[in-house]
């Protein structure tokens, strides 16, 4: 879905559907108390208050391959959202495509181990029993099913917490400081433009940003139409920007959409008209079909911490307990 524009402020509409929005915080309240399951191994959660677009996935890459220099030996475990299987299954990239696991999975799996479950206590019994040494979470800071022993919180500097409303008011899961009496540290990508920082509580804040790998310098210069299906596609279209390329048009989707072949054909005829290169997310790409994915070009990206130490002090008094 594409967020409504009312959730990046406090219009009539917004105020209407309050009461709608105590309703869902107060169930999220509730399940959230639920006690989980404790794993044998440390589960790391990657999450965020509101929905889409933060950069979770991002995240639980670089964390990922933090673990896995350090011989942590990590598996990802994530809902799988826009897949329909709901396992808990092993993701073979191989043999998968988004529509059976969703599309971030696909990109978790290039890195570790990669679980999808609904259930996420049971993704977490499979990891162990294959051999995981840690879990990583992308997405799941609401769900109570398993037991996290850190849990980062993402926040878009950009965006903040929208009109920090909750569904269906605003795009929050729960009241910001519910969620924040949870989390044990912030992930802030890029510049607090919203003054999200008043409501982090004194917690530890992991400044971040969000770059283009060294290989995406082959736009520059470049003409391309750019297309995506993310929770913000404005941050991929400045990125495309950033790097010196020339953007003919900028063709946006809702989040997680499934392209259709016919769509692709209808970007690359765009793009023809421009003399352009049909550009689009790593996310993205995989969504497409095996043909398709042939005829456009994905922007790699990846987290860049300010402080790598702070972070690898942090993972490591983890494992130190």
């Amino acid at each position: 879905m594409r967020p409504p524009d009312f959730w990046s402020s406090r219009r009539v509409l917004s105020t209407l559907i309050v009461p709608a929005g105590c309703v869902y915080a107060l169930a999220t309240r509730f399940r959230v108390r639920k006690p989980g399951w404790r794993a044998p191994v440390p589960v790391v959660c990657v999450g965020n208050i509101g929905v889409g677009g933060a950069g979770k996935t991002p995240v639980a890459l670089a964390l990922a391959r933090i673990l896995a220099a350090a011989g942590r030996n990590p598996h990802f475990l994530t809902r799988g959202y826009g897949g329909r299987e709901t396992g808990p299954l092993r993701v073979d990239a191989a043999r998968h495509r988004a529509r059976d696991v969703g599309d971030e999975p696909l990109l978790l799996a290039a890195v570790a181990p990669t679980w999808v479950a609904r259930d996420r206590a049971a993704g977490a019994r499979a990891a162990v029993a294959a051999g995981a040494g840690c879990i990583v979470m992308d997405d799941g800071f609401q769900n109570p099913a398993l037991a996290k022993d850190l849990s980062l919180v993402v926040v878009d500097g950009g965006y903040g917490f929208g009109n920090e409303r909750v569904i269906p008011a605003g795009p929050l899961r729960e009241p910001i400081a519910a969620g924040m009496a949870r989390a044990d540290a912030v992930v802030l990508v890029g510049e607090d433009a919203t003054d999200a920082g008043r409501h982090f509580a004194g917690k530890p804040v992991l400044a971040a940003r969000i770059v283009p790998d060294e290989s995406a310098q082959r736009f520059a210069g470049k003409t391309v139409v750019a297309f995506c299906g993310i929770g913000r596609p404005e941050k991929f279209f400045a990125t495309v920007r950033a790097l010196g390329a020339v953007v003919a048009e900028e063709m946006p989707y809702p989040d997680h959409h499934a392209f259709t072949d016919e769509e692709i054909m209808l970007v690359l005829e765009v793009a023809a008209k421009h003399g352009a290169v049909a550009i689009t997310t790593e996310k993205d790409l995989v969504r497409l079909s095996p043909d398709a994915r042939g005829m456009v070009e994905a922007l790699p990206v990846r987290i860049e911490f300010a402080a790598p130490a702070q972070l690898e002090a942090m993972l490591a008094k983890l494992f130190s307990r």
